[in-house]
């Protein structure tokens, strides 16, 4: 099998719906990992095609990131797209980056924001450009943009690396670990439908970047 769609979700009812309804359109299996909401989430993709998994209390992003992986590696997908439930990313991109991903044999491949950095404010448009940089500068990857949610992911690279993030760091994470252990990055330019998504996200400015810049200190 090939790609599938993985939507970590947490008190994302206002917007879950209009995300899955667009990622079904590229024709892939769709899994929504419902991270212990409490404004039904999970209820508002009820009726659809989808797989949903729901965790009974509030673990993380990152937590419900490796719900997800180790849903498609026991249903032996090769691939997988993993995007905000919060309507920032644009879902008729999917095909075009798992596409790419194929094409170029990339185990991860980033859709970049990197042209909307002037969009974000404070430690968003900071860390962004922080991040980029401290990542060519240890690994040599030309990535465009280390913190979007928005990726593609081999199944190789999640069978070889194991990942404990529960929070935001997880996707750091696993950019250290996919360079160390030698495999394949990059970055896809696609543009975000809100490129500073302060409202709608539940990225804490200050804590969850001091765990990603921890995150990357200690796999450096």
């Amino acid at each position: 099998m090939h790609t599938c769609i993985v939507v970590p979700a947490y008190n994302a009812g206002a917007t879950l719906a209009r995300v899955v309804e667009e990622a079904l359109r590229s024709g892939y299996p769709l899994l929504v990992v419902d991270d212990g909401s409490g404004d039904g989430t999970a209820e508002r993709v009820a009726g659809m095609p989808v797989e949903v998994i729901r965790h009974p209390a509030n673990r993380g992003k990152g937590a419900a990131l490796r719900t997800g992986f180790a849903w498609a590696l026991e249903k032996g997908f090769s691939g997988v797209v993993t995007l905000d439930a919060d309507g920032q990313h644009d879902p008729s991109a999917i095909p075009r980056l798992a596409a790419a991903a194929r094409e170029r044999e990339m185990d991860i491949l980033i859709a970049s924001r990197a042209t909307q950095f002037d969009e974000m404010a404070g430690l968003r448009s900071w860390w962004n450009r922080f991040g980029v940089w401290c990542m060519r500068k240890r690994t040599g990857f030309e990535i465009s943009d280390s913190q979007s949610g928005f990726r593609y992911y081999s199944a190789r690279l999640l069978k070889a690396v194991t990942l404990s993030g529960n929070g935001y760091e997880l996707e750091m994470e696993i950019l250290m670990k996919a360079w160390r252990g030698g495999f394949r990055m990059g970055s896809l330019p696609v543009a975000a439908r809100v490129a500073d998504g302060r409202s709608t996200s539940h990225f804490r400015p200050v804590r969850d970047t001091w765990n990603i810049c921890m995150t990357f200190l200690k796999y450096r």
